[in-house]
């Protein structure tokens, strides 16, 4: 397979020595860094520049005609945005500290350290992403139409916080830096990354895999796959899932759980762009766009030590954080009807009716397994149903919205209080009055709804509205 063209937009290598520009070319593909453009002759820079477009600017600061030092006068002013290197043989402080201040990226000295060469072309061309990023996400936010709204059909939401997360996915889509995805177990990280991959343009497959529970050698293994006798029972060569994800994009669910070992060799992979398959010492390139997510605080656990740092810096490039059922309600409706389709047709049933308190009763439960849940709700509910109006019955035996309510009761052992009490304190009467009125508020009004969320009947709901009025 051909190896996909990086960056996007070439690297402009400017030097009057046509066998430094043939080393460099060759020193940056054999990195994979193999879109580039060279000119030896510092007077067609100008023209390139308006007619094309670049990631990255090289130049060598002596040349006749024009010298590097006037253009980067004219790039850093005319084209801010493009990083520029300045290559030079030249070892004076003071031309490095002139270079810096009119604007150069960075100043390397001939001859030059490929190591040094490579660190520097990736450092530029992650700042020239970022700023495209910037200018992206700018556009999308100042518009309020979605660009790719074909890429998000499979997310049922009318939720505007989902909303401004699909104007985010469209700005970073085309970039090649990680993306993490964080949120609740269930709130549908795997339906993100595929919208990522399909604004991505990417010619490769999206490749899904769990690292939960997998150990060091299995991960490498499944990742980078091994060659004949690497290891007992290694009859043959095996592709990983690095190189099934070639010109694509590789998805890693649940990144929180994967060892220490094996979060060095994912950073060697994001940092170098290669890999060794198990039984090689001959390294492989990998352009595949890295996303990752995660149900658990990897923030925290960063801070814990179990969670490498410099990974996790590197893995939040770019971070999606998918709000829990919960806090997108307005979602219910649909997603229940969504999937009493869904349900119907798979069971090769009629489609029910639902009942008319159904949404209700569903919007006062915190859905722990967030959208997950709900569909197991729901087929489990049409896989019972005989005929008429689905039966509200079947949910109450699956939910008690009295644990519901207890979920937020404080835990004494993480000693997080109930409520909040006021300076002066309420009267039993006062307190009872703003429960129920608060249980009515949840309910939209339905008193049987509004008995079960205070834990009792609602015949004793109807006595104390009536005391109370």
């Amino acid at each position: 397979m051909r190896a996909a063209t990086y960056p996007d937009h070439p690297i402009l290598i400017v030097d009057d020595e046509d066998h430094f520009l043939l080393s460099v070319e060759l020193s940056l593909s054999t990195e994979g860094i193999n879109n580039i453009e060279t000119c030896n002759d510092s007077r067609k820079v100008a023209r390139l520049l308006k007619s094309s477009e670049y990631s990255m600017v090289l130049l060598d600061i002596n040349m006749p005609h024009i010298t590097g030092i006037e253009l980067l006068h004219n790039i850093v002013g005319e084209y801010p945005e493009i990083p520029v290197v300045i290559i030079s043989a030249v070892k004076e402080v003071e031309k490095a500290v002139e270079c810096m201040k009119i604007g150069a990226f960075d100043y390397i000295l001939k001859p030059v350290d490929v190591n040094r060469l490579v660190t520097t072309c990736r450092r530029g061309l992650d700042l020239t992403t970022i700023k495209y990023e910037n200018r992206k996400l700018k556009e999308y936010l100042l518009s309020d139409q979605l660009q790719y709204p074909e890429a998000f059909e499979h997310i049922i939401t009318r939720s505007e916080s989902m909303r401004a997360i699909f104007k985010y996915i469209e700005a970073i889509a085309k970039t090649p830096l990680p993306v993490l995805i964080t949120g609740e177990t269930g709130v549908g990280k795997e339906l993100i990354a595929l919208a990522i991959h399909t604004i991505s343009g990417r010619q490769g497959e999206l490749v899904p895999v769990n690292v939960a529970g997998v150990d060091d050698t299995l991960f490498s293994d499944t990742l980078f796959g091994h060659k004949k006798g690497a290891f007992s029972g290694a009859e043959a060569d095996r592709k990983g899932f690095i190189e099934q994800a070639e010109q694509g994009t590789l998805f890693l669910d649940e990144i929180g759980d994967l060892s220490l070992e094996s979060q060095v060799k994912l950073l060697r992979l994001l940092q170098d762009g290669k890999y060794y398959p198990l039984g090689s010492d001959m390294a492989k390139l990998s352009d595949a766009r890295i996303i990752v997510a995660t149900h658990r605080d990897i923030e925290q656990m960063k801070s814990t030590n179990n969670f490498r740092q410099d990974l996790y810096y590197r893995l939040r490039a770019h971070h999606i954080k998918l709000p829990p059922l919960r806090e997108r309600k307005e979602d219910i409706p649909l997603l229940v009807n969504h999937f009493l389709k869904k349900a119907a047709d798979t069971l090769h049933k009629k489609m029910p009716t639902p009942p008319k308190e159904l949404y209700t009763f569903l919007a006062n439960h915190t859905f722990p397994g967030n959208i997950r849940e709900l569909e197991g709700l729901i087929f489990d509910a049409v896989s019972r149903h005989q005929s008429g109006v689905l039966s509200l019955n079947v949910f109450r035996e699956k939910i008690s919205l009295q644990d519901t309510i207890s979920n937020h009761v404080i835990n004494e052992d993480q000693g997080v209080e109930l409520m909040t009490f006021p300076e002066n304190l309420p009267t039993l009467q006062e307190a009872e009055f703003i429960l129920i009125a608060e249980a009515l508020k949840r309910a939209n009004g339905n008193q049987r709804i509004a008995a079960e969320i205070l834990g009792i009947s609602r015949t004793a709901l109807n006595n104390r509205l009536k005391r109370l009025s």
